[in-house]
């Protein structure tokens, strides 16, 4: 039987209510903020917000830098730390990946970088009946396929000339030489700018895919998420509805894993269509 004292608002203390509403308008605004600045974002006079400013700098949860603006302090930066090293990236996408399926009634993918390349991890079935050649376990080109794609825009130099050298072994696989390589950066280019990718009937005829990346606390790309359907039963152009929201829940877990500033630009669909 559930306690009624349970189900009651549990009551906290105002001032402290306050004070959240600063560091909440803080971390939303991303950079370093004056008294006004941040008493205006916390919809609080100036004179109401100081005091817990004060109070903030002595605990170490607020700094102030050499222009006078608050920022973060070293007991945020290390609370921020410990939430990082506790959090894993998979098991905190599931959810996310879940809601994108029911969003779009389209199946949803989560894939990692692994051994050997881009990795599916995750498959959410679509709600409608689809014919989507991917497995858990599929590891997928990143010439040919949107998913390997929008790995291949985010690795650095180093590793992703590692990984073109296999690329002959994965799902709709080629082998990769100088001429395909260079074929290929201009996707590569349009992917980190647009923050997604599609593929339109490839490498599975008559099944399209959005992707987008999403990043760690370092900037890494921490793995892609991506939308698969049948052709024609959604919009899979990159300036989409169904687009905006791969990309809206790319960028909440970019948010979720520590990366600031992890967005991509809305864009046309490339001319490629693959």
């Amino acid at each position: 039987m559930t306690d009624p004292e349970d189900s009651k608002p549990q009551r906290g203390i105002q001032s402290l209510d306050n004070t959240g509403q600063l560091l909440n308008a803080l971390a939303d605004a991303g950079r370093p903020l004056s008294l006004g600045e941040l008493a205006r974002a916390a919809g609080m006079a100036p004179a109401k917000a100081f005091p817990h400013l004060v109070s903030l700098q002595k605990i170490g949860l607020l700094a102030r830098n050499a222009d006078g603006d608050f920022e973060a302090g070293m007991l945020a930066l290390e609370m921020g730390l410990v939430a990082l090293q506790r959090l894993s990236p998979t098991r905190e996408a599931e959810p996310e990946v879940v809601a994108l399926a029911h969003a779009t009634g389209l199946s949803v993918a989560m894939a990692v970088f692994g051994p050997l390349g881009p990795t599916v991890i995750r498959l959410e079935e679509a709600s409608r009946p689809q014919h989507v050649s991917l497995r858990v376990g599929t590891v997928l080109s990143m010439v040919h396929t949107a998913i390997g794609r929008t790995f291949a825009a985010h690795l650095p130099d180093d590793v992703l000339t590692q990984a073109l050298a296999q690329d002959a072994i994965r799902m709709a696989g080629v082998t990769v030489d100088t001429a395909v390589q260079q074929a290929a950066t201009p996707r590569w280019r349009k992917i980190r700018d647009d923050g997604i990718d599609n593929a339109v009937s490839r490498p599975v005829p008559g099944i399209d895919t959005l992707a987008a990346p999403v990043f760690d606390h370092t900037g890494a790309l921490a793995l892609v998420i991506a939308v698969m359907g049948s052709s024609g039963s959604f919009d899979s152009a990159t300036d989409s509805d169904v687009a905006q929201l791969v990309r809206q829940a790319a960028r909440r877990l970019s948010w979720r894993f520590g990366a600031m500033g992890a967005t991509g630009a809305s864009s046309a669909s490339d001319a490629t269509g693959a």
